[in-house]
């Protein structure tokens, strides 16, 4: 999280009046807007500077309190897990978002505290995929669930029992991400969550939506079309180092109510950190 750069004090530093004029809050929105914040945050924060008369000096405490309240409001960081229980977690999102990579990562993590973890190779359209797939699973040291050409959502259907019979307590299932064809995909994803529904029983179920941070609002526009389809519980975001655009993060929770769970920090197979509210927070405000 320490590579996020602050964008807070650029949008501080545009205002030298005691209260920020009229012109100097039109500036400041437009760097919420430039922040991934959305055009509709930006306005909101916007026009409460401008009501509640908030001072130069104060506009740090407001925004950082603004942004709290919005994070907490989506809902708990941790990633839903139960030692006793199979715990499955449904990886969505486009290609290139970095979703192979990501669920390498998440299975190492996994296998490094002590559990049983299998992976499904539910991305069967894209045949590197689940080449891909594969040699994550290799580097992780984990069980994988392949079969060239099978449809994804019986694919998930034989990993859940697979998990049940072999006692396997993680489960981390791959879905397509093809966004040509919107309708195709959604039917696709529903029925595999379908699947996970019905054979889920008490178990744990956590859907993660893998988003490119560099993306902007393209990622907001992506998380409204996968948690149609699937009822994201939980962002993983990728490619994040280095950028100031870690205001996706904030749009996507402020929108759609969906809680960041997972960063992305590298390229190596432990670069993987679970979301801290308070340290993203900070590095916005360093």
């Amino acid at each position: 999280m320490s590579k996020f750069l602050s964008f807070v004090n650029n949008i501080v530093s545009i205002v030298s009046s005691d209260i920020p004029t009229d012109e100097e809050i039109e500036d400041i929105e437009a760097m919420l807007i430039k922040s991934d914040l959305g055009v509709d945050l930006a306005i909101e924060l916007s026009e409460k500077i401008k009501k509640d008369k908030i001072k130069t000096k104060d506009l740090k405490p407001f925004l950082k309190d603004e942004f709290e309240k919005i994070l907490d409001n989506a809902g708990d960081f941790n990633l839903k897990f139960d030692k006793n229980k199979i715990n499955v977690f449904f990886v969505v999102g486009v290609n290139g978002a970095g979703k192979t990579t990501l669920i390498g990562k998440l299975a190492n993590k996994f296998k490094k505290e002590g559990n049983k973890v299998l992976l499904v190779a539910g991305d069967t359209f894209r045949a590197a995929a689940e080449e891909q797939l594969e040699i994550w699973s290799k580097r992780a040291d984990v069980d994988i669930l392949r079969q060239d050409k099978a449809q994804s959502a019986a694919l998930a259907f034989k990993g859940m029992d697979l998990a049940k019979e072999k006692g396997y307590n993680v489960v981390i299932i791959d879905s397509a991400g093809r966004l040509q064809n919107k309708y195709n995909l959604i039917e696709e994803l529903k029925k595999i969550k379908g699947v996970i529904d019905k054979k889920l029983e008490d178990n744990n179920l956590e859907t993660i939506l893998i988003i490119d941070g560099s993306q902007g609002q393209n990622a907001l526009n992506q998380a409204q079309i996968f948690n149609e389809a699937t009822n994201v519980s939980s962002i993983a975001v990728t490619k994040l180092d280095g950028s100031y655009r870690g205001g996706i993060i904030i749009s996507i929770a402020k929108e759609l109510n969906i809680p960041t769970k997972l960063v992305s920090v590298g390229e190596g197979i432990e670069d993987i950190k679970e979301f801290r509210k308070d340290e993203f927070i900070n590095a916005l405000f360093e």
